[in-house]
């Protein structure tokens, strides 16, 4: 009977260990579904009509009159399918207002959904989301403010980078990259100034820092929050990578809060497998951050999003 038990042992053992791994297996292949689900959701979000892909032109205004419009005689330049012209941006101080053009505004032009009439159109200090946004066909223009500069962002839900999309590229999914932070909260909150690609500066809110080890060694990543309570952390970075496979100014990285908060020490998840490019890897028109000294890893972090130009 001895004989026998050895072996029935072995089975037993090895049915254990077989049964032990299935939630582990389940938990990784359901990690790589909503991998794939953002990486889907991302690549559609830049083709949306008023995507980063969409975007034609950043034309920055003058003081005084700025005419607007396809016809060559205007300032700033619609695209060839916009109106001859469309309307006359009066910059004065910090004050830009939409005023007709002599033969009043074109039909079908609108502001905010609603019929295009003269006014002021607000600007966020290096903040778009409340921009009035001004469209015709498939035309979406509105005023940036960049520090003391104002621009015209233009969009086409037609644009060549839209009707030329030809996918994004990706680094292999690696659970290895998927790390769990220290959250060191900063009592009280400090400030980065943050330098553009346009030559530009602004300050954004510090509330902490993470704190992660990569192959035995600890390093550190300042994050900023965008919005006001925070929703999610922000980090701009850059690794190694960016000499060769990914973008060489930066990537992106979004986390969710610290569960305790960030005014209290606790932990977050900083997966580095949801890097993504920053809106200037795709198109000349945007106006990306870079990030700050303490953001630049001496590391390669090979996971994420590559390059999208090569």
């Amino acid at each position: 009977m001895r004989r026998h038990r050895f072996p029935s042992a072995i089975a037993l053992f090895l049915i254990y260990l077989a049964v032990s791994a299935i939630p582990v297996l389940a938990q990784q292949a359901a990690g790589q579904q909503d991998l794939a689900a953002w990486r889907a959701q991302h690549a559609a979000d830049l083709q949306k009509p008023d995507g980063w892909l969409s975007l034609v032109g950043l034309e920055w205004l003058l003081p005084g009159d700025n005419t607007v419009g396809s016809a060559i005689d205007n300032t700033i330049h619609l695209p060839a399918s916009g109106p001859a012209h469309a309307g006359v941006l009066h910059l004065e101080g910090t004050a830009v207002t939409l005023i007709p053009p002599a033969g009043g505004f074109p039909q079908g032009l609108v502001i905010d959904g609603k019929p295009a009439q003269p006014q002021e159109l607000r600007t966020g200090a290096d903040t778009d989301k409340g921009n009035p946004r001004i469209t015709i066909g498939t035309l979406n223009f509105y005023v940036v403010r960049r520090a003391d500069r104002f621009a015209l962002r233009i969009k086409d839900a037609k644009s060549p980078a839209i009707t030329g999309f030809h996918g994004l590229k990706w680094y292999p999914p690696d659970a290895g990259y998927r790390v769990t932070a220290r959250w060191i909260p900063y009592t009280p909150p400090k400030s980065v100034t943050l330098a553009t690609l346009i030559g530009t500066s602004y300050n954004q809110p510090v509330p902490g820092a993470a704190e992660f080890t990569l192959a035995g060694k600890t390093y550190v990543l300042e994050p900023v929050v965008e919005d006001n309570p925070a929703v999610k952390l922000f980090f701009i970075l850059r690794d190694t990578t960016s000499a060769s496979t990914t973008y060489s100014a930066c990537r992106f990285l979004y986390a969710g809060l610290p569960p305790n908060g960030l005014d209290k020490p606790g932990e977050l998840v900083l997966d580095f497998n949801h890097l993504e490019n920053p809106p200037c890897a795709y198109t000349p028109y945007a106006t990306c951050p870079l990030p700050p000294p303490g953001n630049r890893l001496p590391i390669p972090l090979p996971v994420g999003e590559q390059r999208y130009h090569d």
